[in-house]
């Protein structure tokens, strides 16, 4: 690893905020879907939630779901599930929605723990999603149209967001705990070696000062040697059982 993707990889992290997310309620284009994680990675967010639509995903499946790259999107059910877990949290329910109390979006303190809701393309969001919103925003336009795209909406929001928590000093000092930061560090600088220990359930190796593997040789061994008790536990059990 280069020195400068080292202090890359650091610098996103450190700015990363772990109480602002998005709730994609049931947005059903994969395009739509990119497009706002890419914003999310943008601005700073690890985590959303997206409600997957009755019909499913229209193209761009594969962009659009699981966990990407640089953040991770938790796959929803029913909107309840994460709103719920959110709430308890602390979090202010944001709705985007023509509704009549909608104020504008730069009179909401996003410095708040805050979970944006972005509802489908044709319908909005849900009745479910009015009925826990806590504020609901509008984005005040001049021209013939009533609304944005969902992905264009989402940008202008998260950005004022995150206007308003570097104004305050937010993205000053890193925010996420300490093992949320070690463990996403291991997944961006060493994707193959963390995903051989996802896949069966390891701990990540520990890593030197520069961002490395600390004792990448002795760590193969003791996976290696591992294996091969593993491997012979299974070969005694099989005897024992003809």
């Amino acid at each position: 690893m280069t020195p400068e993707r080292y202090a890359k990889i650091c610098a996103v992290l450190d700015k990363r905020q772990p109480d602002l997310t998005v709730v994609a309620d049931e947005v059903h284009k994969g395009r739509n879907m990119a497009a706002i994680v890419r914003t999310c990675d943008a601005v700073g967010i690890p985590k959303i939630y997206s409600v997957v639509p009755e019909a499913g995903y229209n193209p761009y499946r594969g962009t659009a779901l699981g966990t990407t790259k640089w953040v991770e999107v938790a796959l929803c059910q029913a909107l309840v599930t994460p709103l719920d877990a959110l709430k308890n949290q602390g979090f202010q329910i944001v709705s985007t929605a023509l509704e009549p109390s909608a104020r504008d979006y730069r009179e909401v303190d996003f410095t708040q723990p805050t979970a944006l809701v972005m509802g489908n393309e044709k319908r909005g969001i849900s009745d479910t999603a009015r009925a826990m919103t806590d504020v609901f925003v509008t984005i005040p336009m001049v021209g013939m149209v009533e609304s944005l795209n969902v992905s264009v909406a989402a940008a202008i929001i998260l950005n004022e967001a995150l206007h308003q928590r570097r104004r305050v000093g937010m993205l000053d000092q890193p925010r996420l705990p300490k093992a949320t930061y070690e463990r996403l560090f291991f997944r961006w600088a060493h994707p193959q070696v963390a995903a051989f220990c996802d896949e069966r359930d390891l701990p990540y190796p520990p890593i030197a000062a520069d961002g490395e593997i600390a004792d990448p040789v002795g760590w193969h061994s003791m996976i290696k040697d591992k294996a091969i008790k593993h491997n012979a536990m299974n070969t005694k059990v099989t005897t024992d059982n003809a």
